[in-house]
């Protein structure tokens, strides 16, 4: 068993990026099985698996969320080979495995030179956004929303210790935090949007992953409507789970059809102009990604 200090003494974040980078380009090849997300109990408990065919290796993860609870996520990873098991805590390969898909597209689609970072949300997958952000671009600034203040700029205090030449800062609004970043990360549970299209500068990559329900929204319509392209981990997946793709859909703003999978987009890099999104779900290759890395330390 892997608890949370294994998992991140196993797996640093530029290996995490580069290994969820690998396993969507294997997932556009079609060498993996992908059922789709079990959702229990009004969505507080979740079933994720994935089996990569070539290699006959598989992930089950099991979630049972809570809001308001502390903490407000529990679980467990098991990657499963013809040579055995590792089991891992789950909590800790999501926030790894989450913050390494929104790395891997800043990669893609953020200017080449972004070093401006806003950061929306200072929950469980907050840090990581931050991290993985940092191991693809040169993040000199990054500005800090939470709704509790004090919670924010603990958090802040804690990014700026492990990022000590980056100038961190708590922002006193969400608008006012993205107003003049080049890359936004929302990770939030907001059911809201959290800024206006307006808000934003013309040239920014924004990734949402907090949303995982139809009645969540952290980005607005607008954003998705104007966006020089959207690109969403699995449309099915999107259409199915994103709030703020559905919503955009629903209502004419957005034509499914130009929703760009993520894989796809790796193979072929789409032309980027203006802003552009990432929306992401969360999908289980992802977890078998940082599950391969972390069969080597349970083999050794």
């Amino acid at each position: 068993m892997l608890d949370a200090e294994d998992v991140r003494k196993a797996v640093p974040m530029a290996a995490a990026v580069d290994a969820v980078r690998e396993a969507f380009l294997e997932l556009t090849a079609g060498r993996f099985v992908v059922p789709q997300r079990l959702s229990f109990a009004g969505a507080t408990t979740l079933v994720m698996t994935a089996c990569h065919t070539p290699t006959s290796t598989t992930v089950v993860k099991t979630l049972n969320l809570v809001p308001g609870r502390t903490p407000m996520i529990l679980g467990t990873l098991v990657w499963n080979t013809t040579e055995g098991q590792v089991v891992a805590d789950a909590v800790e390969v999501t926030a790894l495995r989450t913050g390494a898909v929104s790395g891997v597209a800043t990669d893609l689609l953020a200017p080449p030179g972004a070093s401006s970072l806003a950061l929306l949300g200072t929950g469980a997958q907050a840090a990581d956004q931050v991290r993985a952000v940092a191991a693809v671009r040169p993040v000199r600034r990054v500005a800090v929303f939470g709704r509790d203040p004090e919670r924010a700029q603990a958090f802040a205090g804690r990014v700026g210790a492990e990022f000590p030449e980056t100038a961190v800062r708590v922002a006193p609004s969400a608008p006012e935090a993205v107003s003049d970043a080049e890359i936004v990360c929302c990770a939030t549970s907001s059911s809201t949007p959290l800024f206006a299209a307006d808000d934003l500068p013309e040239r920014v990559h924004v990734n949402a992953i907090g949303s995982y329900l139809p009645s969540m929204r952290e980005l607005p319509a607008e954003l998705l409507a104007t966006a020089g392209c959207v690109v969403v981990d699995q449309i099915g997946a999107a259409l199915e789970e994103a709030g703020e793709v559905i919503h955009a859909v629903d209502t004419g703003l957005l034509d499914r059809g130009e929703l760009i999978e993520l894989g796809p987009a790796l193979r072929t890099p789409p032309a980027v102009t203006g802003r552009t999104v990432f929306k992401s779900v969360g999908l289980a290759v992802q977890d078998w990604a940082v599950a391969r890395l972390l069969g080597a330390v349970g083999r050794a």
